[in-house]
Formats: structure tokens, sequence, C-alpha cells
């Protein structure tokens, strides 16, 4: 029956969801949290303040309390905070007793935390129980004399107490454990409060230095000998009025350290000591005593002081001294960092010579020259080199020692590989040396020996000059040979050889020469020595012998600056035919220069032409060059890349000689259609009056047509320059005969049709004129 009722239980409905969409208002956790803490759901209620009545309430307050603490302590009796929170609890109540049982207890589970010594102790102070923190203060430092902080509070306890000698018994129980630094100046400054300072003078001598008194020697203990203590020690007896025990504290401090572990503040501090006694020779010599034993590289700061010190107290010689100082030992770390630095090499030097001793230069000279380049390239020792020359200077202008600016000399020449390549610098210096000391032998002997192992252009002219001013013109004339074995295509050469003969006044022996250097196969400048040649022939009045030249020298090439040199020769010359002479070179070179196709020289020509008859000519030669100047005419020729492509067109301009013009009937055609188009232009452009028309008259050249035509017109202007086109002329730069269809073939078909007419006009004014 039972199960059947089981059984018969109804199963609760679960109530069906018939919309699953979410709500569209959604609430989120964040939402939650907000309401309960605005509605303060999560908040109890504090509990019930309990006031007590009786004796008895309290007795049972005290048993709840005590059982709770000290079931606390037996579920963890390491956690120190129960202990502690159960001994000040106790000492609330004023049952300090029972306080003090419980820290005692406390220690006995942990003795070694500090947290628990202090409360202890301050709870005994609290409760003016002094002997009883004694007491807990001397087993604190015996159990854990490295812990500072009972330290500071047992000696503060007994000062406050007024205890003096107990603070200082104290003390020194702590000072035999040579604890940190802090704890040392504590001392100093309680004996100082007192004003015992021969006690504060003893506790610093055993800061520093302690005896070892417990071991049968002398030997010193180091406590704390660092620089900056030495220092507040010195500072010490400054401040109380010792002076001298100050200055000797220093001296001290100095002799302590040694050369080894030598410090720059400590002589900072020594020198400002001093210069505050108005001791300025002491200080000086202390920083130069720093200076010579410091590496330089730790030495920043004492430089620095040192600089203001002189500036401040010294004279010119003094900052001077500072700043050389400075100078070279940064110039000794660059040399160190790279010896092959010859720039700070020099830098060096020249510092070194202004200031220090010859031996002192000579050994950092000997020490520069030591770093010989490694490769031997003369792009290596080209600076290096420059060593050599300023010590050899160096010892023959400054030390006055020629026997020693001899060696130097020689050492740098066994030194340079000549086989590969030389100096003429050195040898030429070491013969004017030698020269200076009036040894003229020595002298050649170097400079000949230099021209036989390593023949230079510059040594020959260098040889050359020191014989010429020596009037030695035999021995020159020799070296010219030499120097012409050499470098036969020297041009330079050859003419200086010819103008030495000319000056000595042996003509033909300088026109020899020339003839020679003109004849050599290879030359560098020829047109300078033909020039020369010809100067010189021109100089002598040989005018036979310079047309000769000339004519010689056309063969060989048809420059327009020759013929316009020999032009002007012609002109310069003083005869009656002169300006013939000279019309007739004019007339050869155009000539010569028609087949040319530079065009831009016979341009040239023409205008240097024109010149000469403008200032000697007649009219009708005036005239006569005016027609023979071109046109010029602006082209345009396709432009091909490198590739291949096609590169677009570019615009050039272009000379049209009528010479030219008259072999080329197109170009002629051409012209005077163009101008008979401008006239018409012109034409258009004034306002005609109704008169009937009337056929044009012949012209006077009918030989002379197109261009040539213009320039007339426009000679009675003066205008002589070549006459640049009006047009555009869209030219190739192929046969002038194809190039007016070709240029014709790229016009619009109205410019087509006006050019037609043009031609056609032009046809029969050519047809009315004949």
């Amino acid at each position: 029956m039972a199960s059947t009722a089981a059984g018969k239980q109804r199963i609760p409905k679960v109530a069906k969801v018939k919309n699953k969409a979410p709500a569209e208002v959604q609430i989120t956790a964040e939402q939650l949290l907000r309401e309960a803490k605005e509605r303060e759901l999560e908040l109890l209620p504090p509990p019930p303040k309990q006031k007590i009545t009786d004796e008895e309430e309290l007795n049972d307050y005290k048993l709840r309390k005590r059982k709770g603490f000290e079931d606390n302590i037996r579920k963890n009796r390491t956690v120190i905070s129960n202990w502690i929170k159960y001994a000040q609890w106790e000492e609330s109540l004023k049952e300090v007793q029972r306080a003090r049982s419980i820290y005692e207890r406390a220690l006995d589970v942990d003795h070694r935390n500090v947290t628990l010594w202090l409360k202890y102790a301050e709870m005994e102070m609290k409760n003016r129980q002094v002997n009883h923190s004694r007491n807990i203060w001397d087993r604190a430092i015996t159990i854990l004399p490295r812990v500072n902080q009972f330290w500071y509070k047992y000696t503060y306890m007994e000062e406050m107490l007024g205890n003096v000698a107990g603070c200082r018994q104290v003390f020194e129980r702590w000072m035999e454990w040579e604890p940190e630094e802090q704890a040392w100046h504590s001392y100093i400054n309680f004996e100082l409060r007192y004003k015992e300072v021969e006690k504060a003078r003893t506790i610093y001598e055993r800061y520093i230095l302690i005896p070892a008194t417990s071991f049968n020697s002398t030997a010193l203990v180091i406590v704390h000998p660092e620089v900056k203590n030495w220092i507040k020690y010195a500072r010490f007896e400054d401040k109380h009025g010792y002076i001298a025990h100050g200055r000797k504290v220093f001296e001290r401090a100095v002799e302590f350290f040694g050369e080894e572990h030598i410090d720059e503040n400590l002589f900072v501090a020594f020198a400002k000591f001093e210069e505050k006694q108005k001791e300025f020779e002491r200080v000086r010599v202390i920083y130069k005593y720093a200076l010579d034993r410091i590496p330089k590289q730790q030495a920043q700061e004492l430089f620095k002081n040192y600089t203001v010190f002189e500036k401040k107290f010294g004279d010119r010689r003094g900052i001077e001294d500072v700043i050389v100082s400075k100078r070279r030992f940064q110039y000794e770390e660059e040399v160190k960092a790279n010896p092959h630095n010859y720039d700070a090499w020099f830098d060096y030097l020249r510092l070194v010579e202004s200031d220090a001793d010859a031996d002192t230069v000579r050994e950092v000279y000997e020490r520069a020259i030591a770093n010989i380049p490694p490769i031997q390239e003369k792009r290596h020792w080209r600076r290096y080199i420059y060593l050599w020359i300023n010590y050899a200077l160096y010892e023959e202008l400054e030390v006055k020692d020629p026997e020693r600016t001899r060696q130097v000399y020689q050492a740098c020449l066994e030194l340079i590989p000549h086989k590969k390549f030389t100096f003429a610098k050195i040898w030429l210096l070491y013969g004017q040396f030698e020269i200076r000391q009036k040894n003229l032998q020595n002298a050649r002997r170097a400079l000949g020996a230099g021209i036989g192992k390593c023949p230079k252009n510059k040594l020959f002219k260098g040889y050359i000059e020191l014989e010429l001013q020596l009037r030695e013109f035999d021995r020159c004339r020799k070296l010219y040979e030499k120097y012409l074995e050499f470098g036969p295509e020297n041009c330079t050469t050859w003419i200086k050889f010819g103008e030495l003969e000319t000056i000595l006044g042996d003509t033909e022996r300088a026109r020899a020469i020339f003839e020679l250097a003109i004849g050599q196969p290879r030359l560098d400048m020829p047109e300078v020595l033909w020039k020369s040649y010809i100067d010189s022939e021109i100089e002598q009045e040989e005018y036979d012998n310079t047309r000769g030249l000339y004519k010689r020298l056309l063969q060989r090439t048809q420059h327009v600056k020759v013929w316009i040199s020999y032009a002007q020769f012609e002109l310069s010359v003083d005869s009656e035919d002169r300006l013939q002479r000279c019309r007739q070179v004019y007339e050869e070179a155009n000539k010569s220069l028609r087949n040319c196709e530079e065009k831009e020289e016979r341009l040239m020509l023409l205008e240097s032409w024109r010149d000469f008859e403008q200032e000697f000519g007649t009219f009708a030669n005036k005239d006569r060059v005016r027609k023979l100047l071109p046109e010029k005419v602006k082209k345009r020729r396709k432009i091909t890349a490198e590739d291949g492509s096609d590169a677009g067109w570019e615009e050039y301009y272009d000379y049209i000689f009528p010479e030219d013009a008259a072999n080329q009937p197109n170009l002629k055609l051409l012209a005077m259609a163009k101008m008979w188009k401008k006239q018409q232009q012109d034409d258009e452009e004034e306002e005609p009056e109704p008169e009937p028309s009337e056929e044009p008259e012949p012209e006077t050249e009918p030989e002379r047509s197109g261009p040539s035509t213009t320039r007339e017109e426009e000679g009675s202007s003066g205008e002589q320059e070549p006459k640049e086109s009006a047009y555009d002329d869209r030219d190739d730069s192929g046969s002038s005969s194809s190039s007016s269809s070709s240029s014709s073939s790229s016009e619009s078909d109205s410019e087509k049709e006006e050019d037609a007419e043009s031609r056609k006009e032009s046809v029969k004014t050519n047809a009315e004129e004949d």
C-alpha cells in the first residue's frame, strides 16, 4: 500500500517557457551586485553594546576573552600576532604581570622575533618599568647583537633618562661588534652633544682604524677605511678649529691609501681644505701630485676643480698649465686607442712643442714615427711622412741641431720603399737643408740619388730650380736632357728647356729643341707646345719662320682657332700688305672649313672675319662677308633611346649658309615661300588703300634670293648677327632635298594648301624676274 501511495504521489509540474527569446532588458551580474550594495542586503547589524555593571560580569567577560585568546594560541602557537594581541589586551586591562607572562611565553616560542622584543620593551617603558626595560634590552642585544634597532632604542632610552654613563657603556658594547657607519656616527654625535670632543676624536680613530689588541702584533684591523670617512674625520677637526689635526688626517689618509688605491675625491677634499686656509701653494702642489699619479680616466673631477682653482687664484700661466694637462690627457687617450691616427699625433705634438722641453718633444716624435703604416701604399703614407718632416724642421729651427736634423732626413729616406713609391718633397727638403748648411755637394748628391732611385717630375723640377738659382746653366741643360729622357711626352719640359735657351741667347739651340719637341710621336699638350714655338719665333721677329710654322700646323689640324690665330698674326705684322694677307688667310680658312661638319666653328671664323672687316675693310668687303653669314634655323629631330625605342622629338638650332643654300634649290624655294608669306602677313596688318595692284619690280641682284634678300633689306639697320628664322622648321637631320617634303607631311590640310600656293607664287615671281 505504501508503494502504491508513493507511486500515486504527484510530481510537481515544471513551468513551461513559451517565449525563449532573450528579454529586451538584460540584467548583468554587475547590476545585481550594485543593487545588493544599494539595498544593503549583505550588511549584518552591529552586535549590541554590552554594558558591564558589576565585577561578576567583568570577570565573566575576561574569562571569555582569555579563553578565546588561549584557544587561538593553542590552535597555532607560531603566529606571533596572536600572542601580541593577547598581551596588548592584558595591558589595556592594566594586567602588566599577566602581559609580561604572555610575552615571556611567546619568547619561549620564538626568541628571535624582533617585533616581539620591541613590543615587550615598549610595554615596560610605557608602564615606567625602567629596570624591567633594561633587563629586556640587555637580553635582546645579547641574543640578537646585529639588530641595530635594539641598540638605538636602548641608547635612546638611557639618554632620555639622563644616564649618560650608562648610554656610553651601551655604545661601547655596541662598538665592540664593529657595526655599520651610522652607528659610529650616532656615537660621535652623542659625545658631541655633551661637548666631549676628545672622546669623539678617539671614536673617529677607532672608527677608521682599530688596534688588534687580541693579537700579539701591531697589526691594524680595518673597520671602515673608506675615503669618505677620512674626509668626515678631517672635516670634524676643521669644524672644531683643529687645523693642524685636520691636515694631519689628510696626510695620514694619503699615506694610508698609497698609490695603488688612490682616489681623486680625497685629493679634491684635501685641496679644498687647504684652499679654505688660504694655502694656495699647498693646493697647487696637491693637485699636481694627484694628477701625476691618478689614472687620467679617473681624474675628471680633479681636472675640473683644478681648473676652477686656477681661474680663481692662479695666474695666466697656471691656467694654461691646467688646460695643457687636460688636453695632453685627451691626446694620450686618442693615440692609445688608435696609434695610426696621425691627425691626433699632429695635435699632440703641436701641444707638446708649445709647452714641453726638447727631450719630451723628441720622445713624443719618436713614439709617433714608430707607428709605420702597415700597408706599403702611398695613400697610407701621405699623412705619416709629415711626422718626419715636422720632426726634421723642429730639430733644425727650434733645437738648432743640424746633425740630428740630417740623421732624421736620412732615416726617413731609408724607411721609404722607393721601389714602390717615393716622396719628392723629402728629397727636396733634404737638399734645401744641406744648401742652408752651405754643403752643396751633399745637396747635389742627395738630389742625384733621388733622381737615380725614383725619378719624378716634381724632383726634376725642384733640382733644376735649385741649379737655376745657383746659375749653373750647364747642369740645368744636363738635367733637362735627363728629364726629357724620362718623360719625352711632357710638353712643359720642352717649353721650359726652349725658354731657357732663349733666355741664354742661343736661339738656334732653342729652335732645335722646339723642332725635336714637335717631332715627338706622342705629346700631352701639343697645342701649347706649338703656341710656345710660334710665340718664340714672333718674339725673335722671324715672321717667315712663323708663317711656315702656321702652315705646318694647319697641315696637321684644321682647327678654327689656328686659322684665327694665323689671321691675327698677319694683322699684327707691321707691313704694307698685312690687311691683304690677313684677308687672304680668312678666305683660305673659309674654303677649308666649308666641308667641316662643325658649323659653329665656321660661324666663329666668319664672325672673326666680320669683326676684322668692320675695323679695316671697305663697304664692299663688309657686304661680302655679311652675305656669307648663315641663317639660324630651329629644327626638330627624333630621339632614340638606348634600347632602340622612340624617345620623342627634340628641338635644335642649325645654321644654313648661303653658299650651301645656293646648291640646294629646295631650301631656296622654301625660303622664298616663307618670305612671301611673311610679306603677306605684314600687308594684312596695315590698312590697305583701294589702289590698283602693281606688278613687283625685279630685284637688283637676281642671283640672291630668299634669306640673302632679307639680309640686304636689313643691312641698312647695321644688324650683322646671323638671323634666326621666325618659323618652326620641322625638318629632320637628313638630306636637305627631302627636308621640305618630310616637314610638310606633318602639317594640317590648310597649311599644305598655303604652302602649295606660296610655291606657285614664288615660281611666278622667278619667271617674271627672268
